[in-house]
C-alpha cells in the first residue's frame, strides 16, 4: 500500500508526472531502439545516453512523445479531433513538437493515417482498421486523454478512447489496448497502489465488455494475460506472474502493453521501471514511454531523477505545456 506521504506526492503535479515520465522513458530508449534483449543483457542501459540508433543527442525523445505533446497541446484548448489531427499533420510536415525541428522516426500506420488526415478524411475513420494495423502507435500517445475523461462514465471514456485511437489506429484490438491502458492509469490517478489498480481495472474492463459487445471473444482473448478472463483454454495467470522470457517485445500493441505493465509490477521505483523497460529490448523507446507514463502517475513527479529532467530536450517547453494543461482543467486532484 502507498504511504500517506506517497499519496500526497502523487496528488501533486500528476500531469507533469505522467508527461515527464513518458518523455524520459522515451528519451532513454531512443539510443538503443531495435537492440535485442541479448545485446542489452551484455550492455545494459543504466542512465540517459545519446546517439546510438538514431544518432540523436542526449535527452532526445521520439515520435512517441511528440504525438503525446500534440494531443496534450490540443487539449489545452478543449477537446477537438480536428485540432488533434491538425497538430499531427503539423508535426509530420513542419516538425511541430519535435525535439530538434525534424521528424526522425515515424511508424508506417501513423504515417499513412496522417496522409489521409491531410487529404481531409474524417479523423474518426483515418486510422487503419486492418488486422495488420495493430501496432502501438496510438497507445504510445494517448495518455493525456486521461485528464480530459477521468470524470466521465465508462461508456463515455471508451468512446473518447475509440475516437482518439482511431486517428491513426482504428482496429478494435488497438482501441481495446488503449482503453485498458487508460483505465489502469485512471486507477493510479485515483491513488490506488499498482496491484489494487490492476485488479480494479481487470474487473471494470471485463464488466464493461460483458455488458457492451464491442468486439468478439477472439479479440478479448488477445489480452487474456492482462484481463485474466479467458474464453477458451487459456491459462489464467496475471501478467506479473510471467517470467521475463515470456514477455515478448515488438511494435505489436498487445506485446507493448503487456511489457509495460510487467515492468510496472517487477520494479518499485520510477527509475528502475524505466530502465527495466528499456533493457527488455527491441521497441525500447515506446515500451519505456508507455511504462514511464504509468510510473509517473504511480510514484509522482518527485520520484523522477532531477538529472534526467535536466537532460531532457525542451524541458522548459514541456513544463509550460504541463502547466497550461493543468490550468485548463483547474482541478485540485490534478
Amino acid at each position: 500500500m502507498l504511504s500517506t506521504q506517497q499519496i500526497v506526492i502523487m496528488r501533486n503535479k500528476l500531469i507533469h508526472s505522467a508527461l515527464f515520465g513518458l518523455a524520459i522513458g522515451d528519451a532513454i530508449g531512443v539510443p538503443v531502439e531495435f537492440k535485442d534483449r541479448r545485446f542489452l543483457k551484455e550492455n545494459p542501459v543504466t542512465d540517459m545516453t545519446g546517439y546510438g540508433t538514431h544518432n540523436q543527442p542526449v535527452g532526445t525523445w521520439s515520435d512517441d512523445s511528440s504525438l503525446t505533446f500534440c494531443l496534450a497541446e490540443a487539449l489545452t484548448e478543449g477537446y477537438s479531433l480536428k485540432q488533434i489531427a491538425n497538430n499531427f499533420i503539423n508535426w509530420y510536415e513542419q516538425g511541430y513538437w519535435t525535439p530538434h525541428g525534424i521528424v526522425f522516426d515515424v511508424g508506417i500506420a501513423t504515417s499513412q493515417a496522417i496522409h489521409r488526415l491531410k487529404m481531409g478524411l474524417n479523423p474518426i475513420i483515418a486510422g487503419g482498421a486492418d488486422e495488420f494495423d495493430n501496432g502501438n502507435g496510438s497507445l504510445m500517445r494517448i495518455l493525456p486523454l486521461l485528464f480530459h475523461i477521468k470524470d466521465m462514465s465508462i461508456e463515455e471514456r471508451f468512446q473518447y478512447v475509440n475516437n482518439v485511437s482511431s486517428l491513426t489506429h482504428r482496429h478494435i484490438r488497438a482501441i481495446l489496448g488503449c482503453f485498458i491502458y487508460i483505465e489502469f492509469a485512471l486507477q493510479l490517478l485515483k491513488g490506488k497502489d499498482k496491484f489494487e489498480a490492476f485488479l480494479r481495472t481487470k474487473d471494470i474492463i471485463n464488466d464493461f465488455l460483458n455488458n457492451n459487445p464491442i468486439c468478439s471473444d477472439n479479440e478479448i482473448n488477445k489480452y487474456h494475460r492482462i484481463l485474466v478472463n479467458p474464453i477458451g483454454n487459456y491459462g489464467i495467470k496475471p501478467i506479473y506472474e510471467y517470467p521475463e522470457d515470456e514477455i515478448a517485445l515488438s511494435g505489436y500493441i498487445v506485446h507493448s502493453l503487456e511489457a509495460a505493465l510487467w515492468c510496472i509490477f517487477k520494479e518499485d521505483t520510477l527509475e528502475k521501471t524505466i530502465l527495466r523497460a528499456v533493457n527488455l529490448g527491441n521497441d525500447t523507446d515506446t515500451t519505456a514511454a508507455i511504462a514511464g507514463g504509468l510510473a509517473g502517475l504511480l510514484y509522482g513527479f518527485d520520484a523522477i531523477p532531477q538529472k534526467w529532467i535536466n537532460q531532457l530536450v525542451r524541458k522548459d517547453d514541456i513544463f509550460d505545456l504541463c502547466n497550461r494543461l493543468e490550468k485548463s482543467y483547474n482541478n485540485e486532484t490534478i
